[in-house]
């Protein structure tokens, strides 16, 4: 175990230290929550024309855009309560870490384990990509998920075990989330 926490700091230091002035404002536009609405109203906008006005199905349509909104919190609630349980410091806090890193944007909350913005991105792009099933768009959100993810370590605020967890906790959330949707027990309660 202490191996791979020592390769976690290694792996720290030297992600976050692969860093350029031309790309702080691209990291940090990927990190920062805001700039992304414009993306997740598409996907909105997508789901209830796909669903409703082509497919003809608003119940599906609103059923897929719920389930959204359950991912959201379900990786939300989820990563700050398995923060609250493992308390490991963000590298900011981190006394090991003190001048070995660049902090682009802050310290961030006290604990990191594991990422809030991995975990969102990837429950997001894992149903969305089983839900509209073309391979284009799965390879775009995925690489959108990648670049939120790594973005996390390129400013600071985690560890890359913080993104790979946060990533695996999401892609959990999104899968299980699309199963539980297309139940059959659902989509029998909702005459779909």
């Amino acid at each position: 175990m202490e191996f791979l926490i020592d390769l976690d700091y290694h792996l720290m230091v030297f992600l976050n230290g692969i860093n350029s002035p031309i790309f702080d404002p691209v990291m940090l536009l990927f990190t920062a929550p805001l700039p992304w609405i414009p993306l997740y109203i598409a996907i909105a906008v997508a789901i209830f024309y796909k669903f409703g006005h082509k497919g003809g199905n608003y119940r599906y349509a609103l059923l897929t855009f719920f389930s959204a909104f359950v991912i959201f919190a379900i990786t939300d609630i989820g990563s700050s309560s398995i923060k609250d349980f493992f308390m490991r410091l963000r590298p900011g806090h981190d006394p090991r870490l003190d001048g070995m890193i660049r902090l682009l944007d802050g310290k961030g909350g006290m604990y990191g384990f594991i990422s809030s913005h991995a975990s969102n991105v990837f429950g997001l792009a894992t149903f969305t990509s089983l839900i509209f099933r073309k391979k284009c768009y799965s390879i775009s959100i995925f690489i959108w998920a990648s670049m939120v993810s790594y973005s996390r370590i390129y400013v600071g605020r985690h560890f890359p075990s913080d993104v790979i967890f946060g990533a695996l906790f999401g892609f959990l959330a999104g899968y299980g989330i699309y199963k539980l949707a297309h139940s059959k027990l659902i989509k029998s309660l909702l005459k779909i």
